[in-house]
């Protein structure tokens, strides 16, 4: 009877919590919460309402006055105090959250409440050190936190945590299985002296949490579950301001070399696919051996299945505990039942009955079957043997997720290389599935954007300390017809006098002029638009100035295609050999800078004087991130692993971006050299309403050693190609600096593939400022973390 205690002494019946009080609306419906190991209820919960969200963000919202101005080491020991009270509860923690989700009392005692302390603590530090390690950056304002139930309270601190310690206050909705710990937490929040309405949490059903990502009085949407869900919460949070993290699923691989030591290799895979019973978002649930030891290592991995011991969650020396629900258990099964009609061989073990599911080991499995290619989300493991590194690197990388990923070799430098190699944000070596609040967490392509934990998953709770508010009504946008119009075909040069090009350039009007119709630029070579159409771009006095090429989507494709290319090597060179690129670029820039100042007057109406100081500022702006081309690697993280952590800055892949209207050298050039620095291809649409400025770079360009295909120009209408490289599926993110409009439309379709958004929503920004046009949200914005943990132990086993 001790260890349900706190449930009997709140009558088994939960309210929300918000305002440091529990809130038990009248007329709502209640929802059973059970212990998935005995079906036994533990209490009952309330289901919110959407009345119930206005509530707690209304809290969140009042409470954000106080708590954002506070000094940073008064949040600092209120963490400080909240991390102390979770040790002191560690025990009653463990056990709710054990018997709420039906994992095994030594994991959530072992692993879940140890790593919310550590973040707890982890993160007051960074409370105290915002100030001066996060100078430039301010708080967001009220986070709505959403997470699943495999982790219901890691995952609460994972957000929370950071959320707070950089003045942002917080509503959480937990997943509708799993409440309790959530409310719990918020009950030991209150008692450690959190300030009324710092932390909320409302209890309801997966709508619930559409709602509270909606609601208008909400800045930043935290989110951790599947895919399909982030892409709904990308699409319903278009257009609105909103910052949004997504942590989403994954099929991760574990790699085993021929040169591992088998028998601590076969104990990293028990980890990396049973733990949890294999609901863990990185589970290992893809194990690729090397041909000369597959079969060996599957006999020794048959064997070990053999000793895991199944049974319920309280019960100290069972190694697993049951999934979260028969729901899930159907699940699970019928990806096995498909695998066994496919042919395969299935190897199991046996489980009680109920909500228990069995290891399973899937061999005899092609690369496009369901289970090799779908994330299962229970304690499945799909094996296939390779016979090169190479091969190996590219089944690894042959999935749609990027979440986590581990190596076993006892050659260290066999196994950097291939971490190095594997698209994903946590690459284990020789273990699988270590987490500490020092080394972020989160993915690449579909698994989301956005890392938990580390320096670097603060930046996910902040703005940009020169960005005013950003709440915004999204508008009505077709995304189906959005840019769709395509403009060829129109006569290129209207009939009007004043729109007419001069085809003279002979007084008498006897020599006609050579044709200098700018081109596109993609693959390192002038290209003809694919329609062959032009349009007119027009000066200050209307008259018509220069013809230049109109895209569409056949050019956008080729564009992508040769950034793809390139991307790939270019991300390779050395951060030097990119700077030395950089500066030569500046260097030819300046050598034409009275003829770019001279085609800035001509096309803008600026003064003479404005013109050639936006070239200086470009000349200025190329100098500033050609330093940063190697200064921003990466660093050591100082997790509690004896071995090493190694953060990795990477590039994001290719980068479309679509530049505003002011400022059309500036912003180019502000926009492409922080991408590019960093090991980014970019396919960029120039000014819409200037293009001929970024035009005229194409000889600098190839006279500055840019590698073909690094940096790709496509003229036209800024919508029409945004639509097609947002749309595209081998464009990783998408920069829109346009209209309101545009940035919802980027926002909602770049859900397609889950691809990173940074959108201006209708704003300008000061392209001269050094905050606004070269702050550290470019880096931020060209970069993705990845945190490579390298174990230790041959002198010391510590």
């Amino acid at each position: 009877m001790g260890r349900l205690a706190w449930l009997d002494d709140h009558g088994r019946l939960f309210g929300h919590f918000i305002n440091n009080k529990w809130v038990v609306p009248v007329g709502r419906q209640t929802y059973e919460s059970k212990a998935p190991s005995d079906n036994a209820v533990l209490a009952s919960t309330i289901q919110g309402t959407s009345e119930d969200v206005d509530l707690a963000v209304g809290a969140a919202r009042e409470a954000y006055k106080s708590w954002s101005a506070l000094p940073a080491h008064t949040r600092a020991r209120h963490l400080y105090s909240i991390a102390r009270h979770v040790q002191k509860h560690a025990r009653l923690l463990a056990v709710v959250e054990a018997l709420d989700n039906g994992k095994t009392a030594r994991e959530s005692r072992d692993c879940d409440v140890p790593l919310v302390s550590r973040h707890l603590y982890y993160h007051a530090g960074w409370a105290q050190l915002k100030d001066t390690q996060m100078a430039g950056w301010k708080s967001v304002g009220v986070v709505g936190a959403i997470v699943p139930w495999n982790f219901p309270l890691m995952l609460l601190a994972w957000k929370v945590c950071p959320a707070l310690a950089m003045g942002n206050t917080v509503v959480l909705k937990p997943a509708t299985n799993t409440r309790l710990s959530a409310l719990l937490f918020a009950e030991i929040c209150a008692e450690a002296g959190l300030p009324a309405g710092v932390f909320n949490v409302v209890t309801g059903g997966g709508a619930m949490g559409t709602q509270l990502a909606i609601h208008p009085e909400v800045d930043k949407v935290a989110f951790t579950g599947s895919t399909e869900v982030g892409q709904i919460l990308r699409r319903e949070t278009a257009g609105s301001g909103k910052k949004l993290s997504l942590e989403l699923g994954g099929k991760s691989p574990v790699i085993v070399f021929d040169s591992a030591d088998l028998d601590s290799a076969v104990e990293g895979v028990v980890d990396a696919i049973w733990f949890n019973q294999g609901q863990v978002c990185s589970a290992g649930s893809r194990l690729l051996v090397q041909e000369p030891v597959f079969e060996t290592f599957i006999t020794k991995l048959k064997r070990r299945m053999e000793t895991l011991r199944l049974g319920p969650s309280l019960d100290k020396v069972v190694d697993m505990g049951s999934v979260v629900d028969l729901t899930q258990k159907k699940s699970i099964a019928a990806y096995v039942d498909e695998a066994r009609q496919e042919g395969a061989e299935v190897f199991q073990v046996k489980a009680p009955p109920g909500c228990y599911y069995p290891p399973t080991l899937i061999t005899g499995v092609g690369t496009a079957s369901r289970c090799v290619v779908e994330e299962i989300f229970g304690p499945v493991l799909v094996a296939m043997p390779f016979r090169t590194a190479k091969e190996a690197i590219a089944l690894a990388n042959n999935t749609i997720y990027g979440l986590g990923a581990s190596v076993f070799t006892e050659k260290m430098t066999l196994g950097v290389e291939v971490a190095k190699m594997i698209k994903a944000g946590a690459v284990w070596i020789n273990c699988h599935n270590l987490f500490d609040a020092a080394a972020g967490f989160g993915g690449y392509r579909q698994s989301g954007f956005g890392r938990d934990g580390g320096k670097e998953g603060l930046y996910e709770y902040v703005k940009p300390a020169w960005q005013g508010p950003l709440k915004l009504t999204a508008p009505a946008v077709d995304f189906a017809r959005f840019g769709a119009a395509y403009n060829g075909g129109l006569p290129s040069n209207p009939a009007s006098p004043q729109h007419q090009l001069q085809h003279a350039v002979s007084a008498e009007g006897s020599v006609p002029r050579v044709d200098q119709t700018y081109k596109l630029y993609y693959g390192g070579a002038q290209k003809r638009p694919d329609a062959n159409y032009c349009r007119v771009v027009l000066d200050t006095q209307g008259k018509a100035f220069a013809l230049v090429g109109e895209s569409n989507r056949k050019d956008v494709r080729n564009a992508v295609e040769a950034a793809g290319k390139a991307q790939s090597g270019w991300a390779k060179r050395s951060g030097f050999n990119r700077s030395q690129i950089l500066y030569y670029w500046a260097e030819n820039l300046e050598q034409r800078r009275q003829e770019l100042a001279d085609h800035l007057v001509a096309v803008t109406g600026q003064s003479a004087k404005q013109a050639a100081q936006e070239v200086d500022a470009s000349v200025s702006r190329l100098f500033h991130w050609a330093a940063l081309c190697d200064k921003y690697g990466g660093s050591v993280q100082e997790t509690q692993l004896y071995g090493m952590v190694v953060q990795v800055n990477e590039p994001v892949g290719v980068v479309g971006v679509a530049c505003p209207d002011e400022a059309p050298l500036l912003a180019f050039v502000s926009l492409v050299a922080p991408a590019v620095a960093r090991g980014n291809a970019v396919v960029v649409v120039p000014s819409e309403a200037h293009p001929t400025v970024p035009l005229s770079l194409y000889q600098v360009l190839e006279t500055s050693d840019v590698p073909a295909g690094v940096i790709n120009i496509l003229t036209g209408s800024r919508d029409h190609i945004t639509k097609y490289l947002t749309e595209h599926q081998d464009v990783q993110a998408m920069w829109y600096f346009g209209s309101l409009e545009g940035s919802t439309f980027v926002e909602h379709t770049s859900a397609l593939n889950v691809k990173r958004t940074w959108v201006s929503y209708g704003r300008q920004r000061d392209w001269s400022s050094q905050e606004q046009g070269a702050g550290e949200e470019f880096l931020y914005q060209s970069t993705q973390a990845k945190n490579v943990w390298l174990t230790m132990g041959d002198i010391f086993a510590n």
